[in-house]
């Protein structure tokens, strides 16, 4: 049999519940970028790495208020949230070359929001190919680059854009 390792995924699941608060604010708030993966900082809103991604250089774009209701973003925010991911996806093509993207939010439990308090939308590169056995037959996916080297160039990235 055949084993694969993903170490970072312990963190997941042994510490989720006992983050303080909101992960989010808890990275915004925080002055170390490349720890927390957080990307960019806007008037607004800012962009950080997906800790747990669904592939390669998945991210999420998030207002740097906590709030849970998209119907109560004001309009800056609104307009920021998307000229970000118009950016973000510059960035990536840039950085990693995907064939498309899926963009979206999970607003609330049921539609599948691993955390309903702080807005956030996904933007997730998608490449050909990139959907194999493993997720459907053994309920992985597997990531092949380190996320720092994908920070680093998604940073580098970012200077041709922004």
């Amino acid at each position: 049999m055949e084993r694969l390792y993903s170490p970072w995924r312990s963190q997941y699941i042994e510490g989720f519940d006992k983050i303080e608060g909101c992960f989010l604010c808890n990275a915004y708030k925080s002055n170390d970028d490349e720890k927390n993966l957080v990307l960019y900082r806007g008037k607004k809103c800012f962009v950080i790495m997906n800790l747990y991604p669904y592939n390669a250089g998945h991210l999420m774009v998030c207002p740097n208020e906590h709030i849970g209701d998209f119907e109560k973003l004001d309009e800056e925010t609104l307009c920021e949230l998307n000229i970000l991911t118009q950016k973000m996806i510059k960035a990536l093509k840039i950085a990693l070359n995907p064939d498309g993207f899926n963009l979206g939010y999970n607003l609330g439990r049921v539609a599948g929001a691993g955390l309903e308090s702080h807005i956030h939308k996904h933007i997730v590169p998608r490449w050909n190919g990139d959907t194999n056995f493993m997720p459907v037959i053994g309920e992985v996916k597997v990531i092949s680059q380190d996320l720092k080297d994908i920070y680093h160039k998604i940073k580098r990235a970012l200077k041709d854009v922004i």
